[in-house]
This record gives C-alpha cells, structure tokens and sequence, in this order.
C-alpha cells in the first residue's frame, strides 16, 4: 500500500513525469509515482526502438527555435536542461552518448530500456502500476487500482500524462476531461510529427515502402532537407513529420526534387533535349531516379511540354493529399494545458498545487532530439516548483 500521508505524487512515468520525480527527491521530497500502464516508461520505449534520439547538439539559441510560437515560453525551462545537460543526465546514468552527422545525440546502446533501466534504479521512488487516474473525490485524487478504488490527497501533484497519441502506450489524453471539469480552459488536441494520406493510383504500387531521399519539402514558411517514405497509407518519414505543422495548418506542401539544381540549370539542359529523346531519358539525364519521376506523373499528369513549367515542377511539385494520418497514429500531439492556464512554474492556476509537464502542454516540437529534450526540460521545472511549493 502506499504510504501516507503523501508528500509529492507524479503521475505519469514517461520522461517528463520522471524527470519531474527525480527532481522532488534530489529536493528532499518523499516522491511517490503512479502509472497506468503495467510498466514505466512505454510511449519512452517505444521512441527509443530504432535509436533513442535524446537532444540535438546545437547552441541553444538556435535549438529553442524548433519549439516555434512556444519558443519564449520554454526557453528558461530549456535553458536549465539544454542539450549539453541532457548528454550530461545519460552520462550520469552510465549511458554513453555520440552525436551523429546531423548533429542529433543518442546513447551509444541505440536503445531506450538501458538508460529507463538504470533510471528507475537510480530513482528513490516507490511506484505503483495499473492504477489509473479517474478525477477528483472532494479534494483527493481518485484512483482505479488492481485493489479497486483508491483515493490520495498528496501535499503536491505533477501529472506528466502525456498528450493525445499512441493510446495504446498510455497517452490517451482522457486527462482532459478531468481538468475541464475542474475549470481549466484546454486548446484542442491537434496531431504533431504525423504522416499524410495520399490515396495513390496504380502507378505507384511498385514504389511503396521506397523512401524518396534528397529532396526538400515546403509548407508555409517551413523548409526542410530530408527524406520521406511512400507508404500503402500515404507519406511518412522525418522530412514531412517537420514540416507537419504547417500542413495540418493549412499550408500548401511541394516537393524540391533536385534541391541542389538551379531551376535555370534544369531549363537550359531540358531546351537542349534532342527531338527524338524521350521524356522519360530526358528526366533521368537531369538526375531524377524512378521515384522522383513516379512522383512527377502521380501529381503533374500530363507532364508539360515546355521547359520552364517543367523545371518549376521539378523545383516545386504540388503534393496532393488527404490531410494528417488519424491523431491516435501521430508521433506527438499539440494542443493541452496552454500557458495561460499555468503559473509560471507550471502550476495549474485552477488547481494550487498541481503541476502539468510533458506533452501535457500545448507545445509542439519536431522530431529529432527536440521533443524529447522538451519533455525533460518541462518535467525538471514542474518538479522545481512543486518542490518550492
């Protein structure tokens, strides 16, 4: 059972809720942490499954930037955990890092549970698991538990629940609910770091699960070099996980097929395409591979005669698609607790002495070291202020 009366509760054992714990007992706190899930840690895990990308090393001026309108916001909680920090933590916890060419960081394990391991070994912490946070019972918190309904009024609370996605993991965003019952104003879940849906035509059958590499990708005011996958669903991959935002907000996307050509280069080479010289060879001569024609077809049929319309397709091709893959699906959810709901040390302003970490927040971040140091950053603070508090 757990023992009372209760000084400092974390619910949420994913990398903003235990970040947050560790910070209450390195400040003399007795920290209990509840999880809903069987284990800790699973939406972490599940990150870390093809290389667990901790931060980015880059100055932090120019890391902030990637957390768009809530740069000004985060920016004090980021500074304090910054990417130097965090190589610091995983090195701390006997998890060795390197940073790759892009300059993103990960434990030289390419894994997530060594570090989670030796995280919850580390942490002076009791934890209980499969206890479900279901809302308020007076002023206590009310629990479903393996030992039936359970209530707890802890001194402080830091809920690290996580966002909207991968409910399957933890982060079922059911949180919602409960907070704005208790009053809190929310702004809606929107998917983050998420796919498109293209229905393709039978053309493209032969290019499915093809990733399309060198290419750069437009939305809005967004531009990013990457690469991106064609799946049977539609598109996905890192390049377009980072212009997402600005698609699911509307923004028109193209594709730069030659992103390393001058569109007066390309022009010049296709008015000097012999007159018996298929289309099909006169791409190919430009350096567009079996995809990057595919792709012409499937959004620019019929291709243009004429030089110059082809070569700004070529350097622009209008990407038509469904919208975002479904929010369940997505890597990371926007939307949450605004900031305007929140004390500057990220207490609920409608609920003294609850704290809010994570992807709980309305914030967004691109893949690539960025939404995970956020998470840690958020859950370092929050456990600062419910430690003052």
């Amino acid at each position: 059972m757990i023992d009372t009366p209760l000084d400092a509760l974390v619910i949420g054992s994913g990398p903003a809720g235990l970040m947050a714990a560790e910070t209450l007992v390195k400040a003399g706190r007795k920290v209990t942490i509840i999880e809903a899930k069987p284990s800790a840690g699973r939406k972490f895990l599940m990150a870390g499954k093809s290389g667990l990308n901790l931060t980015k090393d880059e100055p932090l001026d120019t890391f902030i930037r990637a957390y768009g309108g809530a740069a000004d916001w985060l920016y004090p909680m980021v500074a304090q955990l910054d990417p130097v920090e965090v190589m610091a933590f995983a090195e701390d916890l006997g998890q060795p890092v390197f940073t790759g060419t892009t300059g993103r960081v990960f434990p030289k394990a390419m894994k997530a549970s060594p570090l989670l391991r030796a995280w919850l070994q580390r942490l002076d912490a009791q934890m209980f698991l499969r206890w479900r946070w279901t809302g308020f019972d007076g002023d206590a918190l009310a629990f479903d538990t393996p030992d039936g309904p359970q209530t707890l009024s802890p001194k402080v609370t830091v809920l690290a629940l996580g966002g909207a996605s991968w409910s399957r993991l933890g982060s079922d965003g059911a949180w919602a609910d409960i907070l704005a019952a208790k009053g809190v104003s929310l702004a809606p879940f929107k998917p983050a770091n998420m796919g498109l849906c293209v229905t393709w035509s039978d053309h493209m059958t032969a290019h499915l699960g093809t990733p399309l590499k060198n290419i750069a990708l437009h939305a809005g005011d967004m531009r990013q070099r990457g690469e991106a996958v064609i799946s049977h669903r539609g598109l996905e991959g890192g390049g377009i996980y980072a212009i997402s935002s600005a698609v699911r907000d509307g923004a028109a996307l193209t594709f730069d097929l030659l992103p390393d050509r001058a569109v007066d280069g390309l022009i010049s080479r296709l008015k000097k395409r012999p007159k018996k010289q298929t289309l099909t060879k006169a791409l190919t001569g430009l350096g567009l591979d079996p995809l990057k024609r595919a792709l012409l077809q499937e959004f620019a049929r019929p291709l243009p005669d004429d030089p110059a319309t082809l070569a700004a397709l070529i350097k622009a091709l209008p990407v038509k698609h469904d919208g975002p893959r479904p929010m369940d699906e997505a890597i990371s959810t926007a939307g949450g607790v605004p900031q305007s709901a929140l004390t500057k040390g990220l207490m609920l302003e409608a609920i003294p002495g609850m704290f809010v970490a994570g992807e709980m927040l309305d914030w967004e971040a691109p893949t690539g070291g960025y939404l995970i140091n956020g998470c840690f950053a958020t859950g370092r603070w929050a456990g600062l202020h419910a430690a003052m508090y």
